[in-house]
């Protein structure tokens, strides 16, 4: 059974849906631990509450590369392959994406390229695009440019506010993340430069 090693930082609703697929049987795996680098995160308390193993390690006032190894160091200790990002305010340094190529995956709420970096619903909005979404990537060293694995399109509505449009678009993001899982276990991806091909 693969092991999953999920990374949050606020109210998890991502992990949650990835919780229930495994408990459901339809994405393949077990979640090994849950990490947070916030204490009074909600989504570690659901983990809590859901008796999965649970890690809380601070980075207030912390050297990023010092945080990431002792994230790292948890994740080899509990035999993680694959990593799964789930609203972790945090970006990777160098060293930890290289620990786990191609093995770690996040889920961003706008259609990559389109919009990285935060508040992708405002410059959605702002921009006055008719379609956004959603985008499962492979992590790489920069921010929101790994390869894409999975998107899902969202329309815009006229009377849409960044809290309407979140809400839908995070739907599709709990649907599309654990796809992108599924298809990462189950080797069905084929890699063509920064294509990412189905089998």
């Amino acid at each position: 059974m693969k092991r999953l090693g999920i990374l949050l930082s606020g109210r998890g609703s991502n992990f949650e849906a990835i919780a229930r697929n495994v408990r459901d049987g339809r994405v393949p795996a077990e979640i090994a631990v849950v990490i947070s680098n916030r204490p009074e995160a909600l989504g570690l308390a659901r983990a809590k509450e859901m008796n999965l193993q649970t890690r809380c390690i601070p980075s207030k006032g912390k050297e990023r590369e010092a945080f990431d190894r002792e994230v790292v160091a948890v994740l080899k200790e509990f035999r993680v392959d694959l990593v799964c990002l789930t609203g972790f305010m945090r970006i990777l340094s160098p060293a930890f994406v290289r620990e786990f190529p191609r093995r770690i995956l996040n889920v961003h709420p706008a259609l990559l390229p389109a919009f990285p970096g935060e508040n992708a619903q405002r410059q959605a909005l702002e921009y006055g695009v008719k379609f956004s979404g959603c985008t499962v990537h492979l992590v790489d060293e920069g921010v929101d440019t790994g390869p894409i694995v999975c998107q899902a399109v969202v329309p815009v509505e006229d009377n849409d506010t960044e809290q309407t449009l979140a809400a839908r678009i995070l739907k599709e993001e709990h649907r599309i993340y654990s796809e992108a899982i599924c298809l990462l276990l189950e080797d069905k991806l084929q890699f063509d430069g920064r294509r990412v091909l189905r089998k």
